[in-house]
This record gives C-alpha cells, structure tokens and sequence, in this order.
C-alpha cells in the first residue's frame, strides 16, 4: 500500500513540476501571451530608471537593449524602494519575472510590484 501511495505522489509530482516548467516563457515567446499569467526569463541588456518621467519607473529590458528590446519589466517609482537599484543590481543577469504580460506600445510588458515577482536565475 506504501509504495502504491509513494508512486501517486511521484508521479503527481512530476506532473507539477512539468506545469511549472510549461510556464516558463522566454523573452520572445511573452508576446503571444498577452493577457496571461506567466513566467518571462531572459538577460536583462538594458536597464533605465526614469527620473524625469512621471512615476519615476524603472526599465529591465530581457534579450536586447532598448530601443530593440524584446520585452520589458517595469517597476514603478513607487515601488522601487522594494527593488534597490535594480537598474544596477539586475543588470546583465538571466533574470525572470512572474505577473500578468500586458501590452504597451506593441512590446510585452510585466509590471514587478513586489521583488517577488523577480529571480535570477
């Protein structure tokens, strides 16, 4: 009874594990999933923080700088005491960010308003 008990564990595990990794989308693949949730990973090659702009946000911009970027996580100024510097400490690194992918100006977007919603990985 223990090792039929053990193998339905298993395998409900690995059955989770494949629906986490299904989630992971890359910088690329986040346009076509617009309006989901999901995971968007990729190298953050550029990053900016707004000074100037109204709500001061913070631009990770994955896979290529801006203004060829494939998709950007913003942080608002608001949010940003949260984050550090992300704009220095993100830079360069493989990161991922979790949130609803939204569109603005033909780019996807994830708006990071909790440092949870970011991982390097």
């Amino acid at each position: 009874m223990r090792s039929a008990i053990a193998c339905i564990v298993f395998a409900l595990a690995a059955q989770s594990s494949i629906a986490v990794a299904a989630d992971l989308l890359t910088a690329q693949q986040a346009a076509e999933h617009v309006g989901e949730t999901a995971t968007v990973c990729g190298v953050v090659a550029s990053a900016n923080y707004a000074t100037k702009s109204k709500d001061q946000p913070t631009f990770l911009n994955f896979d290529q700088p801006y203004p060829n970027q494939i998709f950007t996580v913003m942080i608002l100024g608001s949010d940003r005491p949260k984050f550090g510097a992300p704009e220095r400490s993100f830079m360069g690194k493989r990161m991922c960010a979790t949130g609803e992918i939204m569109q603005y100006r033909g780019k996807p977007e994830i708006i990071a308003t909790s440092p949870n919603q970011l991982t390097s990985k």
